[in-house]
């Protein structure tokens, strides 16, 4: 974002992956993704997904220094919210094993909860998709539901994924497994299909509106995720599970506070030049006249306006 208003304010703007301060930022972008990703082997759904609130409340804060934003209580109001959702998370979350092998994976993919729930979500998703595609109701619900739909099978297949590579490096092989590599392409091809329809969603509607709601969608589908696939709520006291869910609506609360005091900023470009068009003829011709066969000129403008009238 503060490279792109850099990038506008310059006399002779530049194309985006020019500039040193955007490709900085889109490492630092692939390289947080990485540590999501990793996150995933090392610690439970139900924990990892919550936490995303925490990139929320950075945005905001650093929007200050960067973007030169005004703090308001909002902000802090929504941030206090979200950090404290955040240690009753930490604090409550589930102790299960992290070392998930390739046979674990197998065995949960055939779990009559697993196979009961994903064949109630792909109902859903199918429903959701039918109103999308031939009723062409694009409302933001719906397309947010089959986005956190899609979510909850990459959450899945990442965490599979992630573990067994985790486990390969330690010398326990896990990659010479078919499921290994059908994870894969579960997780790449429901990623794809979950940016489509989240990119169709800001299209369309205002980020202050998709942010929050999507946070919530996302993080409830994935923590529902990890309780029925990797069962990771199996042995967790009744208090734990509580403070847990509290803890999931505080930072719910927290993230919708900061997300909807943000205000949409429309750039106010007049014109942008973009330069001569390669294989243009620039033969000044404009709009041909209707009662003519031909094309007038802007030199014979006179002319035309005399025959017209």
């Amino acid at each position: 974002k503060c490279a792109h208003l850099r990038l506008v304010c310059q006399a002779e703007p530049k194309l985006c992956y020019r500039s040193k301060l955007w490709c900085c930022g889109i490492a630092l972008l692939g390289l947080a993704e990485l540590g999501t990703f990793t996150a995933y082997a090392l610690a439970p759904i139900t924990l990892v997904a919550p936490l995303g609130s925490v990139s929320v409340i950075g945005s905001a804060f650093i929007s200050v220094f960067f973007l030169k934003k005004t703090m308001k209580t909002a902000d802090i109001l929504g941030g206090t919210l979200t950090i404290t959702g955040i240690y009753l998370l930490v604090t409550f979350a589930p102790n299960v094993p992290q070392e998930l092998t390739a046979r674990q994976v197998q065995n949960y993919l055939v779990s009559w909860p697993f196979l009961v729930y994903s064949i109630l979500e792909i109902l859903i998703f199918c429903i959701l998709l039918y109103f999308y595609k031939r009723k062409a109701v694009k409302h933001i619900m719906v397309l947010l539901m089959m986005v956190a739909l899609l979510a909850s099978l990459t959450v899945i297949a990442v965490k599979a994924v992630s573990s067994m590579i985790a486990l390969s490096v330690k010398g326990k092989m896990q990659l010479t497994y078919s499921i290994f590599y059908i994870m894969s392409v579960l997780m790449a091809t429901s990623c794809a299909f979950q940016i489509k329809f989240l990119n169709q969603a800001m299209h369309l509607y205002e980020a202050t509106a998709v942010v929050p709601i999507n946070f919530v969608f996302f993080t409830t589908s994935a923590i529902i995720s990890g309780v029925i696939f990797y069962r990771e709520f199996q042995s967790a006291a009744l208090l734990s599970v509580f403070m847990f869910l509290f803890g999931c609506l505080l930072s719910f609360l927290g993230v919708i506070i900061i997300a909807r005091n943000k205000k949409e900023e429309h750039l106010q470009i007049p014109f942008i030049d973009c330069g001569h068009i390669p294989g243009e003829n620039l033969t000044g011709k404009i709009q041909p006249d209707s009662h003519c066969s031909c094309y007038g000129t802007l030199n014979k403008e006179d002319d035309l306006v005399k025959s017209q009238s």
